[in-house]
């Protein structure tokens, strides 16, 4: 056990509680990994515009959503993020494990056997919930 004074930054930084600032880079991260996939992907259309009213009743917005989701997944799995958040929004918008696994660059039952267990266990608690 280091035996260190409470003015000491050394003791400082082993012992303050770091919880508020690991939770705001966590969502720092998301953050920009969102506004990477909107840079890579494209803004969609602004509601209310020619190409808004356009694209009502097609699957195009939802296609949109989950290729912007894909793109979050495959950037945050690059950045070394926690899947989780991710993988549920994938798999609420519909998206297969044949492309969550493409997105990840893994077998499908590789996909499935790392990450399925934990998405139901979340979405399972949402519907008991």
């Amino acid at each position: 056990m280091f035996d260190l004074d409470a003015d000491d930054p050394v003791a400082i930084a082993l012992t303050v509680d770091v919880t508020a600032a690991a939770g705001a880079v966590q969502v720092a991260a998301v953050t920009e990994a969102g506004r990477q996939a909107d840079a890579l992907l494209g803004e969609p259309p602004l509601p209310g515009s020619v190409e808004w009213h356009a694209e009502e009743g097609t699957d195009i917005p939802l296609r949109r959503e989950r290729a912007w989701q894909l793109l979050q997944l495959r950037i945050g799995l690059g950045a070394g993020m926690d899947p989780l958040p991710v993988l549920i929004g994938l798999r609420r918008h519909g998206a297969t494990w044949e492309e969550i696994a493409h997105a990840a660059g893994v077998t499908r039952q590789s996909a499935h056997e790392r990450w399925a267990g934990r998405v139901a266990a979340v979405l399972d608690r949402e519907v008991a919930g």
